[in-house]
C-alpha cells in the first residue's frame, strides 16, 4: 500500500494513464493515496482495534477492486494485484494471531 501510494504521488501521470485505462476517474488518485497511507498508519498503530479493522476492510475492498479491474481489461496487472491481496490477507491473519492469542 505504501509503495502504490508513493507511486501515486511521484509518478502521477503514469498512474493517471493506468487509472484511465481501467476506467477510473483520475481525480481519485490523491485521495486514494492519502487513504492508503492513513490505513497503513491505522494498522501499525495499536490505539484502536476498530480503526485497524476498518483499515483492513478498506484495503481489502481496494485490492478486490484492483484485481477485478485488471481482469476486466486484460492488461496483465491482475497478478500483482492478487499478490497484494494475498499479502493483505496474510498480514491480517498474523495480526490476529499475534494480538489475540488463544
Amino acid at each position: 500500500m505504501l509503495f502504490s501510494a508513493t507511486m501515486y504521488f511521484v509518478k502521477h501521470e503514469m498512474v493517471a494513464g493506468i487509472f484511465e485505462a481501467l476506467g477510473f476517474p483520475t481525480w481519485i488518485i490523491y485521495p486514494l493515496a492519502i487513504a492508503k497511507v492513513l490505513g497503513v498508519i491505522a494498522i501499525l498503530s495499536k490505539k484502536s482495534k476498530l480503526l485497524k479493522e476498518w483499515a483492513y476492510v478498506g484495503m481489502f475492498f481496494v485490492m478486490i477492486l484492483a484485481v477485478s479491474a485488471h481482469i476486466m481489461i486484460v492488461d496483465g496487472g491482475q497478478g500483482a494485484a492478487a499478490l497484494g491481496l494475498l499479502a493483505l490477507i496474510v498480514s491480517r491473519y498474523f495480526d490476529w494471531k499475534i494480538y489475540n492469542p488463544l
